[in-house]
């Protein structure tokens, strides 16, 4: 009994280990929008959009420019309201057969709150990361001219209706089956729309044949009493961050940022919806987390099996720039630095539903190798890292090279340096080895 429980435990502790198992990362691009980057809001547009972030503090601020962003209370140098939409916030990725990118951009300032006049939409780019140049190629703007949204959107009363972080929070994307598709946070919802963003229905989250909801669901009421009980099964924030395609583009994979409540906090949830059928399956996948408490940040597929899922902390900054002692407003907190910013590479079997998938192993976001120095920003303990509090972007590009960027929530982040507001990065890095992996 002793010899096969011992085995037993071997087998066990070597699997695990297998699954954390860490693979080298090497830069090989790097190329970063500057943060104060904007876009006009359409001609059409109410005038109310011409300036964003007028609502960030609860209150009306038209005066722009006039409000510094803080990042856990430093300074970060940039200051709101924007005149304009900022063109930051990417909050997913996509690579094109022609080798652009596709990037959404966030709800604006992160709630309803105080984003209903940050506009939702997506643009593409010719990226050159050997001369650090974003070309823009070409926006698409989610509008809702047909009323097919089920609840009232701030702009109700306009022809064109177009969407604001008021209404929705896209942190995914996906085009599939001819349409463009956009996993939401909110409800969380699933979004269809036309290639030119116009929208054509907004799918209920279903899971085990009930319907998901978080705080932010359109039904949701604060209760009458303190007694009542509170009905929504996910968490504020944490719908869905990730979404992923199926290779063959019949199914999409949405995955929950956050564990549901009543769960034990160590899995998530990744769905699937039928695209051609229009409708959830029924089937799911449990992702396990390294850690209860932590998030992720973006899913997507490599292959027919194997996907890329990144998966964090919340801490952010440098340790050359972390504070002696007590944190104050010019250094980072030293008990917030970063110590988990992973890419995983995950196997997902579509024929075998309702189990966890397998965790193959990840690359170290902090300590990524710069042997040709293509960094564009200072190195951290000889490595170029990725310290930012939100990365939510990755994709493959090749069979060595994957493609990786942050969400600098413009101007509430400021990650490399403390008092500079971050600006949206993308790395390519080499992770042959971790391609490999099986």
């Amino acid at each position: 009994m002793f010899r096969k429980s011992t085995l037993f435990t071997a087998i066990f502790l070597s699997s695990m280990v297998f699954a954390d198992q860490e693979y080298p990362a090497v830069l090989s691009g790097h190329a970063y929008l500057p943060a104060n980057t904007m876009i006009s809001a359409p001609n059409e547009a109410p005038d109310d959009l011409k300036i964003s972030g007028k609502f960030t503090q609860g209150v009306r601020n038209d005066i722009a420019g006039s409000l510094e962003g803080t990042s856990n209370g430093r300074p970060t140098g940039l200051s709101l309201p924007f005149v304009g939409q900022p063109l930051q916030g990417h909050s997913g990725i996509k690579r094109m057969p022609d080798g652009s990118y596709w990037l959404l951009t966030d709800n604006g300032a992160g709630s309803k709150a105080n984003s209903p006049d940050f506009m939702l939409y997506l643009n593409q780019y010719d990226v050159d990361f050997d001369n650090n140049v974003f070309k823009h190629l070409k926006t698409i703007f989610l509008h809702d001219p047909d009323r097919k949204v089920p609840f009232r959107i701030q702009n109700e009363a306009t022809k064109e209706r177009y969407l604001t972080g008021a209404d929705f929070d896209p942190e995914s994307f996906q085009f599939a089956g001819g349409y463009l598709w956009v996993g939401d946070e909110f409800g969380p919802y699933l979004i269809q729309a036309t290639l030119d963003g116009k929208i054509v229905e907004i799918f209920e989250t279903e899971f085990k044949g009930q319907k998901l909801r978080s705080p932010d669901h359109y039904s949701m009421t604060t209760p009458a009493n303190p007694e009542q009980k509170l009905n929504f099964e996910v968490l504020r924030s944490k719908g869905f961050e990730g979404m992923a395609v199926s290779a063959d583009g019949r199914k999409l994979y949405p995955l929950l940022e956050g564990a549901l409540i009543g769960s034990d906090g160590q899995y998530l949830q990744i769905l699937e919806f039928d695209v051609a059928k229009r409708e959830w399956t029924g089937n799911y996948w449990n992702y396990p987390l390294a850690q209860k408490g932590l998030s992720i940040g973006d899913f997507n597929m490599i292959d027919d099996q194997y996907g890329l899922i990144i998966e964090r902390d919340n801490g952010e900054g440098v340790v050359e720039f972390a504070c002696e002692g007590a944190a104050k407003p010019a250094c980072f907190d030293r008990d917030n630095l970063p110590k988990i910013k992973r890419i995983y590479k995950i196997k997902l079997d579509a024929n075998k539903p309702n189990q966890d998938v397998e965790k193959i192993g990840f690359i170290d976001l902090l300590k990524i190798q710069d042997p040709d120095n293509l960094s564009r920003k200072p190195l951290s303990a000889g490595n170029f890292v990725f310290p930012f509090f939100t990365i939510e972007n990755v994709d493959i590009v090749d069979s060595e090279t994957i493609i990786v960027g942050n969400d600098n929530n413009l101007p509430f982040s400021s990650s490399r340096i403390p008092n500079e507001a971050d600006d949206n990065e993308l790395i390519l890095l080499n992770v042959k080895a971790l391609l490999e992996a099986r």
